[in-house]
């Protein structure tokens, strides 16, 4: 899941986006209400973290030009004022959500959990293929009763293949979506971390998952004898 965060204090950026890509989510940032708006506007998100206090354009700015412009994704409003007036005044003009700082992540997570299932894109809580499960909410993967311990990129990369189970995806892709790379390089990171992930995930097993299509990229299907 694709996340636009609008937020000003560094700490507080640092924290969430560490927070949230160990989550699973892949976390664009914008440190000033118009860049945010730009961003909101220009690009594809599931959902929209947004500061109230933020410098060159406000959050109550950078909501009315998300709704003016006719977009529907979820906003989720982060303040450090608990007035109730402030709460309504997000909510009339068309935020989602509204959490007040210092908060804890989990309830974060939990509210913007909340907030996609009602926009009719849940994340799965758990996911199977061929006798892997993964569970998200835990951070936990099995094969065929036999727990793997990943890295949290590890974990986003193979989250993001079995949540695209049969599709084969683009070494492009797959960089733009896991490592946030927009851009065609030269760099074999792609390569590496799933070399990383077949020796956790395939290589003690009798057959392979993840299977390599050459040219194009990867897929994980059912399984298939060793390529």
């Amino acid at each position: 899941m694709r996340t636009l965060l609008i937020e000003d204090d560094p700490k507080t950026v640092s924290y969430l986006s560490r927070g949230l890509s160990e989550h699973g989510f892949l976390c664009d940032i914008a440190q000033d209400g118009q860049e945010g708006l730009h961003l909101a506007l220009t690009a594809e998100y599931d959902l929209v973290i947004l500061d109230v206090m933020l410098p060159r354009l406000d959050g109550w700015g950078v909501l009315r030009g998300i709704r003016a412009a006719g977009q529907s994704l979820p906003v989720l409003m982060l303040t450090a004022r608990d007035k109730v007036e402030d709460r309504v005044k997000g909510l009339e003009w068309g935020a989602d959500d509204y959490l007040v700082k210092p908060f804890a992540f989990s309830e974060l997570v939990a509210r913007m959990r909340s907030l996609l299932r009602r926009g009719g894109h849940p994340l799965p809580e758990k996911l199977s293929a061929s006798g892997l499960e993964v569970d998200f909410l835990r951070h936990k993967v099995v094969r065929q009763g036999q727990v793997i311990d990943l890295s949290a990129k590890e974990f986003q990369l193979l989250g993001f293949l079995l949540r695209r189970q049969g599709e084969v995806l683009s070494r492009t892709l797959i960089a733009e979506q896991v490592w946030d790379i927009h851009f065609e390089c030269d760099s074999n990171v792609v390569d590496v971390a799933i070399r990383r992930l077949r020796r956790k995930v395939d290589d003690p097993f009798e057959t392979r998952l993840i299977r390599t299509v050459h040219g194009i990229g990867y897929v994980l299907d059912a399984p298939s004898t060793p390529s």
